[in-house]
């Protein structure tokens, strides 16, 4: 097996790397988030596994960034990370296996071997919540069959939000995921933002797919309970 492992830990990763090529693999590491998505992007792997909590971007992202750009290698998250959200954010996401630390080692081979066995075909890219759909590779946006136009930050938040169906999303997660990690201006950006989202997505097509919970936060869910009027011509 050819295998990327994003890991950060250098004393795990001598271990995982003695273990490794003794059961006949050949493996390369990357030791932050940034170096980690640009191999998993570049090169063909069996099976990269990934640490979540990483310098530079976390697992998560980097399992969103490559489904995002069509790379299909089964993703396997190695992580201290146990909880139940973890693991469903992770899947959520596009990985295809999660196993916790400390691990048996033999675990970890029968788990590579099963995904490398799986392989990586291409899967769908489009996401769907009711009748507004996303694509991607494309950034094409649709409510039905009408399509719609977003900027790069709009198609950015919506992707984040139909990853997510159905889930309340605080402004600290959307500042996180959606805006540089650096980012230190005002949180309200995130109301302006979905503000504009609303206006595109919903408004002309006589929606309420994008929810606000005073308090708490937002939510996108299938609003195909209403009947929406026909656009409005442009």
């Amino acid at each position: 097996m050819h295998l990327l492992v994003v890991e950060d830990d250098r004393s795990l990763t001598a271990v995982l790397r003695s273990g490794l090529t003794k059961h006949g693999c050949t493996v390369e590491f990357a030791h932050n988030g940034t170096e980690g998505l640009y191999l998993a992007t570049e090169n063909e792997y069996d099976v990269v596994v990934l640490d979540i909590m990483l310098p530079g971007l976390n697992g998560y992202k980097i399992v969103e960034k490559m489904r995002a750009a069509g790379v299909w290698t089964p993703v396997l998250m190695l992580t201290a990370k146990d909880g139940p959200w973890d693991q469903v954010d992770a899947f959520d996401l596009g990985a295809d296996d999660y196993l916790t630390k400390p691990f048996d080692f033999i675990v970890l081979l029968a788990r590579l071997r099963a995904l490398a066995r799986r392989g990586g075909a291409e899967r769908p890219t489009t996401l769907a919540v009711g009748d507004l759909s996303l694509d991607p590779a494309t950034h094409d946006v649709r409510r039905g069959d009408t399509s719609i136009r977003l900027t790069a930050k709009e198609f950015t938040l919506l992707e984040y939000f139909m990853r997510r169906p159905g889930r309340v999303l605080t402004k600290p997660q959307l500042l996180d995921g959606v805006w540089d990690p650096a980012y230190e201006g005002d949180v309200n950006i995130v109301e302006v933002y979905v503000g504009y989202l609303r206006r595109k997505i919903d408004g002309p097509f006589g929606r309420k797919s994008l929810e606000t919970l005073r308090g708490v936060g937002y939510r996108l869910v299938d609003d195909a309970a209403s009947s929406p009027p026909e656009p409005a011509a442009e």
